[in-house]
């Protein structure tokens, strides 16, 4: 099997697509739409009205119905775009930022940068060989690329929803 066959059996296998794809809607439930595989929470993509209130989290992990945002006690996250766009997506990352971000669980692998925040299971990837890792990349780069600028996190004490 190739490099790039492999990093797509193990980004299968770690349910990438659960929360990195957009989704259709089909009478068995959400499908992730081939057409934008990978490419994380649609941009402007309007959250449905629910009753939530940031200072009293609980013990409730909310997810949208395409599994693209997820609201929990860090706050309100965005699956990214793990395509190999070059602004809005991986395009400008090397396997050692990939590694690096799986590892350390930082952005672009960075010490530093941004947290890489639930659900995403980083610590769990983390613990995958370097090759496997590279494999992963690969496979990611060889998507199409979609521009899709993915809103950035929002601390819990700046979630304003409707009540």
């Amino acid at each position: 099997m190739d490099r790039i066959a492999k990093g797509a059996a193990l980004v299968h296998i770690g349910g990438c697509n659960d929360c990195h794809s957009p989704k259709i809607m089909t009478p068995m439930g959400p499908i992730p739409d081939t057409t934008r595989l990978l490419s994380g929470h649609t941009a402007n993509s309007p959250l449905p009205d629910i009753t939530y209130d940031a200072t009293k989290p609980g013990n409730w992990i909310l997810m949208s119905a395409d599994l693209t945002t997820a609201i929990g006690p860090w706050g309100m996250t965005h699956a990214a775009n793990l395509t190999p766009d070059s602004t809005t997506g991986i395009g400008s990352w090397t396997a050692a930022n990939f590694i690096g971000a799986m590892r350390t669980g930082k952005h672009l692998g960075q010490e530093g940068g941004r947290p890489i925040l639930p659900p995403m299971p980083w610590p769990a990837l983390g613990k995958l060989t370097d090759e496997e890792l590279s494999d992963m990349f690969l496979y990611l780069r060889s998507l199409p690329a979609v521009t899709n600028l993915v809103p950035a996190p929002t601390p819990p004490n700046l979630i304003v929803l409707k009540k």
